[in-house]
């Protein structure tokens, strides 16, 4: 281990090294699309919503869901859902209500407030897609090659969790 605690020093050679920077990278990029979506409520004077209250509502969408199907269905990968759905039932952007069936559950769905946010987030991801093409950034075929590639890593991490070998 080198003296930061890596395994390997950033850059390094092989695919330990590339490993470590597509980590590294990855954990930047979803601080960092945090950090957009902030700095565009706070542009628009919305400032009563985080910036992931927001991503949750735009990955709701009009779906009905219980709050267990938020991580099940990956509309939330952080471990405090339950103080983020309190806080926007509060601040009226989702409705919640008990299970008929089961009233143990309650299923949350985004109100008339809820889903303005979530048409915000849609329109900036819109702008963002359109302004990387347009400038080059990155193509569909090369979103695609992305997306295909963290996918499998995505399946090998959670084969991980479930197969542990």
């Amino acid at each position: 281990m080198s003296k930061q605690g890596k395994l390997a020093p950033a850059g390094g050679a092989g695919l330990l090294g590339g490993y470590l920077d597509a980590l590294a990278l990855v954990e930047r990029l979803h601080r960092l699309l945090l950090d957009v979506i902030k700095d565009e409520f706070e542009r628009l004077g919305v400032l009563d919503i985080n910036a992931v209250q927001a991503l949750l509502l735009f990955n709701i969408g009009e779906n009905e869901v219980t709050a267990g199907e938020l991580k099940s269905r990956g509309y939330y990968q952080s471990s405090n859902v339950s103080y983020n759905l309190k806080k926007l039932v509060e601040t009226g952007y989702m409705h919640h209500q008990r299970c008929e069936i089961d009233r143990r559950a309650v299923r949350v769905r985004l109100t008339a407030r809820g889903r303005a946010i979530r048409d915000v987030v849609a329109a900036l991801f819109a702008r963002h897609a359109e302004g990387m093409e347009g400038r080059g950034v990155i193509d569909v075929d090369g979103m695609d090659r992305i997306t295909h590639s963290l996918r499998r890593v995505e399946r090998y991490w959670t084969d991980q969790i479930r197969y542990i070998y």
